[in-house]
This record gives structure tokens, C-alpha cells and sequence, in this order.
């Protein structure tokens, strides 16, 4: 069995607390040996595999590193072995299979929606890692990057298609700034027809605004502060969950233009 990689132990880790997560007004509770037994008999764990060990150790405490797990149950137990999930690891496990916090679990979502080019993955990467570590400001500025890559790679498509039909290439298309850009794709959007094409034009109409201006506003505040807090965690965290249906909407548009 291949040794698993750091994002493959944390998934287990996650899943793992998920399917031991006592019920919702329950009185008992979890414990870290519990947990790491039985992530022990999943990766088959021998004894002599010190480094394999150390490894799921270290995972686990980055658990309560990042603000995912807490130490105790209540006031009358409040130390370990006892533990529980804290406000942001209930929001992680309601959807663990999906959720940025379970970065392989992201991906494997984000690529069912489509693929993204080599530019925005590598800062949707590093947008993971930041946001798992609680570096919130970071993470926003890196999605936002991945998404704006999104959104150039189809207004090069738009533009390829203009050309092809020997079509005049709208000014907004060759600006510089997103939000221009976002604006001239809208206006050769529109066109889509809504009775043959009714299902992209209604997910279109619903969607394109509302994504890219989550993403990009995320990212401006962050890289364009006028507080000390410019966003929130939350605000982070819709960003990256609206990243793959932003995906999702670009790729089924490039593939109207290719018709």
C-alpha cells in the first residue's frame, strides 16, 4: 500500500470523526483514541512504521491547530482524551466530501465540474493550503486569482470565436481588468438562446453575476484592505464553494462558443 500524502490522512481523519460524530442533543461524546484506532486498522498501520504514525499525529493535531477540533467535552470534562468539533469543524463535516476543508475532497468535486488550466490551478493550490491553515486573507487573494484565470481562459475563447467568424473583438475584451472583461463576456452572453439552449441560459442568468462577483470581491477587499478585518472566514469559504460551479458554468459556456 503506497504511503498516504497529508491531504489523504487529513480526509481520513475527517471522515473518520464524521462517522463517529455522536448525534445532534446527544450527551456522549469523542475520543482521540477512538479515532486514531481506527484510522490505525484503515491504513493498516503497523507498529514498526514509526514515520506513518508520526504522520497521522501530526495531521491530528493540525486538526486543533486550525481551529477545526477543541479539547473536552464540557466543563466536567474539559481535557483529553475527550474532544469536540468547534464551529468551523461542524461547518467542515456538513459536507465533508466536498468541502475546502478536505482539500481532496474538494478537488475530486471541482474536477466532476470540469478542468481548470495550469494558472488557476496553482493558485487555487495555494488558496487551499492558506484557507486550511486559517490564513483567510491569503486564501481569498488566491481564489480570486483562480478565478479571474477562469474568466480569461473564456474571454480568449469568445475572442477566438469573433475572429474565426471575422467578427470585431469588443474594447472590454482586451482590457486588463476583470470586471471589464466579465461585463463585455455578459453582453455576448445575452445572446444565448432561451429556447434552445434553456437550461445554460437559465443556470447563466442565475449564476455568472453573482460568481464572479463573490470571487472577485473577496479578493479585492482582501488585497485592497480599508479595515483590519477586510472579510470574513465565512466569506472565504462561499468563495471557494462557488469556485466549481463557476467552473462548472465556464466550461458548458465554452462549449456553446465551440458549437
Amino acid at each position: 500500500m503506497p504511503t498516504p500524502d497529508r491531504q489523504s490522512i487529513r480526509e481520513l481523519l475527517l471522515n473518520t470523526i464524521h462517522a463517529q460524530q455522536p448525534p445532534p442533543n446527544s450527551s456522549g461524546g469523542m475520543q482521540q483514541i477512538s479515532i486514531l484506532q481506527a484510522v490505525e486498522r484503515k491504513l493498516n498501520i503497523r507498529h514498526e512504521d514509526r514515520d506513518l504514525e508520526q504522520a497521522v499525529l501530526t495531521e491530528w493535531n493540525e486538526l486543533f491547530r486550525t481551529g477545526i477540533l477543541a479539547w473536552g467535552l464540557n466543563l466536567q470534562n474539559p481535557n483529553p482524551p475527550f474532544f469536540h468539533l468547534t464551529d468551523r469543524g461542524r461547518q467542515a463535516l456538513a459536507n465533508v466530501a466536498r468541502d475546502p476543508n478536505n482539500p481532496d475532497g474538494y478537488r475530486r468535486h471541482l474536477e466532476s465540474m470540469g478542468k481548470i488550466n495550469a494558472v488557476a490551478e496553482s493558485y487555487l493550490s495555494e488558496g487551499l493550503a492558506c484557507y486550511v491553515n486559517g490564513l483567510y486573507k491569503a486564501a481569498a487573494v488566491m481564489v480570486g486569482a483562480a478565478a479571474e484565470s477562469v474568466i480569461f481562459e473564456l474571454r480568449d475563447e469568445v475572442v477566438q470565436r469573433l475572429q474565426r467568424e471575422q467578427k470585431a473583438v469588443p474594447p472590454g475584451l482586451k482590457d486588463w481588468r476583470v470586471k471589464t472583461v466579465a461585463e463585455s463576456l455578459s453582453k455576448i452572453f445575452d445572446g444565448i438562446d432561451k429556447n434552445r439552449d434553456r437550461d445554460l441560459r437559465e443556470r447563466y442568468d442565475a449564476c455568472w453575476g453573482p460568481f464572479s462577483h463573490q470571487i472577485r470581491v473577496g479578493r479585492n477587499d482582501a488585497g485592497h484592505p480599508t479595515s483590519i478585518n477586510p472579510l470574513t472566514p465565512d466569506s472565504v469559504h462561499a468563495s471557494l464553494l462557488v469556485f466549481p460551479e463557476l467552473v462548472k458554468l465556464a466550461t458548458d459556456l465554452k462549449a456553446w462558443l465551440a458549437r
